[in-house]
């Protein structure tokens, strides 16, 4: 089978590679679709020591989808799920191509630690934190690397994460907007609705976060500001 051959060989590459750091084996060895991934938190941040598990599920089309990754490690970030370890990332959805591998998806993963994107959130309690209070949101990101990821309480060398110097303008409306498109939430809140209520209606209802709502998601919307 061509997807269990170029598993095999990614993991035989990556085993060889000792310098990427990165790391994937099967849960079971009769199932090459179902990996544990791991790799350490990337110095000069708050998860600097920590070692971070992630879930790997294969898709039968593997490469040609992308794999399904979740950090298995409780994380504090604004791109991951605090609750569920969901991951949002550009490479594991649209921008994923065949070319790609497992041990780039763990790169990229491990890149995003160093380099958040709290304009663009999986977790919007803690993008806004990151913005609004960047010192709180680094204490807790270690407190949490220390917890769960096995991090060195008394590290030293933990430097800021980029982008912690305070909100911009187009980052904080991002953050109050949940991450949902402006056209979208400001068409609802120019009817005079909040824009906060514009926001958990969205959440209520499974919007995509990007690209105009279809009749019916606009309707339920409606529906659930009049209630």
């Amino acid at each position: 089978m061509a997807t269990r051959r170029r598993i095999m060989k990614e993991l035989d590459d990556m085993a060889k590679d000792t310098s990427s750091g990165m790391h994937a084996t099967p849960l079971d060895p009769s199932d090459m679709t179902h990996l544990q991934g791991r790799f350490k938190g990337p110095p000069g941040t708050p998860y600097e020591g920590g070692e971070f598990v992630i879930d790997i599920k294969l898709p039968d089309n593997y490469p040609f989808m992308p794999p399904k990754m979740k950090f298995e490690t409780k994380v504090w970030h604004p791109n991951v799920s605090s609750q569920t370890g969901a991951i949002c990332l550009d490479t594991l959805s649209q921008k994923w191509s065949p070319v790609l591998t497992i041990k780039t998806a763990l790169l990229s993963l491990q890149s995003l630690l160093d380099a958040p994107e709290p304009s663009d959130p999986q977790d919007a309690e803690v993008a806004q934190m990151m913005l609004a209070t960047p010192q709180v949101f680094k204490a807790r990101a270690r407190e949490w690397a220390v917890r769960y990821a096995g991090a060195p309480r008394d590290l030293q060398s933990s430097g800021s994460t980029g982008g912690m110097s305070g909100p911009t303008p187009a980052q904080q409306r991002a953050i109050e907007y949940g991450g949902y498109d402006q056209n979208t939430v400001d068409g609802f809140a120019n009817m005079g609705f909040p824009v906060a209520l514009v926001v958990r209606a969205l959440g209520s209802v499974g919007a995509r976060k990007k690209g105009p709502l279809s009749e019916e998601e606009a309707a339920r919307v409606v529906e659930i500001l009049l209630s």
